[in-house]
C-alpha cells in the first residue's frame, strides 16, 4: 500500500472508474493506523469496491520515500505532502489520473460510526467527478 508511482496508480484506478485514494499518514500516529486496518484495509477487500479503487499510503514523515508524482517527476513522500498542505494526519484525499482531487478530503479521524458512510461517499462522489471535463 505504500505510494511508489502516483501518476500509475491514478491512470489505473482511473482506468477502472474510480479514484485514487491517498492515506496521509505518519508512523507515530495511531488514528492514521485505525483508519488503515479499520477502513481503507476493508474497503480494497470490499467486493463492491475492490476493482475500482486504488489505495495508496503517504507517509508525512517520510523523506527518504522516494515516490513520482502526479506529473511523472520524481520527489519523497514527505515532500509530496507538504506540496499537498497536509498538516494534520490522517488525511484521505481522492484523485483523478491528472492528481486532480475528486471529493473534499477527510480529514482526522472523525467518528467512528460513521467514517465509513464518509468514505463510501467520498468514492462515489469522486468516480461521477471522474466523468466530468
Amino acid at each position: 500500500m505504500p505510494a511508489a508511482d502516483l501518476a500509475r496508480d491514478a491512470r489505473q484506478a482511473n482506468q477502472a472508474g474510480g479514484p485514487l485514494i491517498v492515506l496521509y499518514s505518519r508512523d507515530d500516529c495511531k488514528f492514521c493506523k485505525a483508519v488503515k486496518r479499520d477502513f481503507l484495509q476493508p474497503l480494497t477487500d470490499n467486493p463492491r469496491y475492490r476493482d475500482r479503487i486504488v489505495v495508496r499510503e503517504v507517509r508525512q514523515d517520510g523523506d527518504n520515500h522516494a515516490l513520482v508524482d502526479f506529473k511523472g517527476q520524481a520527489t519523497t513522500h514527505a515532500r509530496l505532502a507538504t506540496a499537498e498542505k497536509v498538516k494534520l494526519v490522517p488525511v484521505v484525499a481522492f484523485y483523478g489520473p491528472d492528481g486532480r482531487k475528486l471529493a473534499d478530503p477527510i480529514v482526522g479521524a472523525r467518528l467512528p460510526d460513521f467514517y465509513q458512510s464518509y468514505l463510501e461517499d467520498a468514492i462515489e462522489q469522486s468516480s461521477r467527478n471522474l466523468k466530468k471535463p
